[in-house]
């Protein structure tokens, strides 16, 4: 693949990464609101806390797609699709939220994984971004592993 080509694969994947943490950034917004019950405040709290962190990592993508040629998408250009991040019907089913964060955050590994590969070698600045929000979110999943770990003891 010549450096066109490849410019343009990572900048498909860092729009698809954009959407993806845009997407999160709803979704935590919404639950961290909905969810009710006394076991839910800190799951409330973790979600309300990492929005800034998801929000952060929309807006260092977008610059990086800008400033490597691409044109970062707009509203009609995103794709919502985190079907398990939804509130569910039960507002107090901590444990299907708790899933639903940590498939979000696999979602994103996966995709930061992809970034890391298509720019190796290539494009260090871009390389570098997708490491650092890689590490963020295998926190994250790991932090939200730890309480369905308690969820399924039963300790909460």
């Amino acid at each position: 693949m010549n450096s066109d080509e490849r410019n343009s694969k990572i900048i498909e994947a860092l729009s698809k990464a954009f959407n993806m943490e845009l997407e999160t950034v709803v979704n935590y917004i919404a639950v961290s609101i909905n969810l009710d019950g006394v076991r839910a405040k800190h799951i409330k709290d973790e979600l309300a806390a990492d929005v800034p962190t998801e929000l952060q990592h929309a807006q260092l993508i977008a610059n990086r797609i800008k400033t490597i040629g691409g044109m970062v998408p707009g509203s009609l250009a995103l794709v919502m699709e985190q079907e398990k991040m939804q509130t569910p019907k039960d507002t107090t089913d901590i444990e299907a939220v708790i899933k639903g964060v940590i498939a979000a955050e696999e979602g994103a590994i996966a995709q930061y994984k992809k970034i890391i590969e298509l720019a190796s070698g290539f494009d260090p600045a871009t390389e570098d971004l997708a490491i650092t929000a890689l590490a963020d979110e295998e926190e994250h999943r790991r932090e939200f592993l730890g309480f369905l770990k308690e969820i399924e003891a039963g300790r909460v």
